[in-house]
């Protein structure tokens, strides 16, 4: 570390955003503490193809303390933030230890939203972190076994009914590779049963899968599951989910698989700061990204609730590294006794892919789906992933 007298930022969240904001202060003159409760940075865009055993965990995660070896400036820790005092300008740690700052960036994104209905995480895990990935991998590979174990052929269709809830970009991925997995990858694994009967059900209670699509790419991206295999539902809301499946409506379905990708709420560490937050927990925050009242903290990624134009900005990769990016700046600007500007988020566009091949891209009036999109999709993921190693690896894979 540099030293001591340099004034410290404290980063909660090694993220997009926590990231890139360390690594836009590289030159800075400042003491920088990363601080998240994993030691690595995760590629979230590709979680799915974890869960769905696509990729291992390596392919997808680097080592915070391997990404950031060269900058100076930095130390990471592995830490839980369970307090803040902004009076005091300090951090609690779940294991007790405390963290001064003269600037403190919150960036410690989202977790899972059941609506009111917590229950159901047991019997419907979602996909934020590699924990959460690895155990959706071993559900889906556990539920084609005891199927495979079985003889009664009820059972063995509940444990072959897999349900996706929520018709986003990663239900969609989720539904997709799934698909492709029953009826290819497993195809001639196992010797009692059929892979390729299995049935894919993808849930949303919304009237269109991919809704922040326009409509003719989020058709496209129906057709295209369906020719997987997928059997899309939409319109229809799930009322309830325990250890034997799920019920829209009146209706009961058997099902041993179900996978939650339906909604998402903000870090709780937003709660900490007395500051008004938005319906899902996201903090409302300055034009700068700063917390109103409190010019020295900021927050960035999926914990920032930011207005753009009257829209919403949304809550993906490339908006976290802009923010990440403009908090590195606002710091600089800080330090400097300058003003901060305003922050302002490009849209580059949407992309999803829905299996091997096919994919729906829109680029401000470039609209693909089909191959080409799955090629574009491809090129910008492997080209935003960290480490040349974990490139190859995926672009293999």
């Amino acid at each position: 570390m540099d030293d001591p007298a340099r004034p410290h930022l404290v980063i909660v969240g090694g993220g997009f955003a926590g990231l890139w904001a360390t690594r836009g202060l590289a030159s800075a003159p400042l003491r920088i503490t990363l601080v998240d409760r994993c030691n690595h940075h995760l590629f979230q865009p590709l979680l799915y193809q974890v869960a769905t055993a696509g990729l291992s965990s390596p392919d997808i995660a680097a080592p915070l303390r391997h990404i950031l070896r060269g900058q100076r400036n930095v130390e990471v820790r592995l830490g839980d933030v369970v307090g803040l005092d902004p009076a005091a300008r300090s951090l609690a740690l779940a294991d007790g230890g405390r963290l001064g700052y003269d600037y403190l960036l919150l960036a410690s994104g989202a977790r899972h939203a059941y609506f009111g209905h917590d229950a159901w995480e047991s019997h419907a895990p979602g996909l934020k972190t590699l924990d959460d990935a690895l155990e959706m991998r071993r559900r889906i590979l556990y539920a084609f076994e005891r199927a495979e174990a079985t003889d009664d052929p009820e059972e063995r269709a509940a444990w072959l009914h897999v349900a996706v809830i929520g018709g986003g970009p990663t239900g969609v991925e989720l539904a997709g590779t799934l698909a492709e997995i029953a009826r290819h990858t497993l195809k001639r694994e196992f010797r009692r049963i059929d892979p390729s009967s299995a049935r894919i059900r993808l849930i949303e209670a919304g009237p269109r899968v991919l809704s922040s699509f326009p409509e003719s790419l989020s058709e496209a991206a129906r057709r295209q599951l369906e020719r997987l295999g997928v059997e899309v539902v939409t319109g229809q809301a799930v009322a309830a989910i325990d250890d034997r499946g799920y019920r829209i409506g009146e209706q009961a379905h058997a099902a041993r698989t179900v996978l939650w990708a339906a909604g998402v709420a903000a870090s709780p560490l937003g709660a900490l700061l007395d500051a008004p937050r938005d319906r899902a927990g996201r903090v409302i925050v300055e034009p700068d990204l700063s917390v109103p009242g409190h010019p020295e903290i900021f927050i960035a990624g999926d914990l920032a609730s930011v207005q753009q134009d009257g829209k919403p900005v949304p809550g993906v990769a490339p908006a976290a590294k802009q923010m990440g990016r403009h908090v590195a700046a606002a710091v600089r600007a800080r330090v400097a006794q300058r003003p901060a500007t305003t922050f302002r988020y490009r849209d580059f566009g949407n992309l999803a892919t829905i299996g091997r091949m096919a994919a729906v891209v829109d680029l401000h009036g470039l609209r693909l789906s089909g191959l080409l999109a799955w090629w574009f999709w491809l090129a910008a993921h492997v080209f935003f992933l960290i480490g040349f190693r974990n490139r190859l690896i995926v672009l293999v894979n």
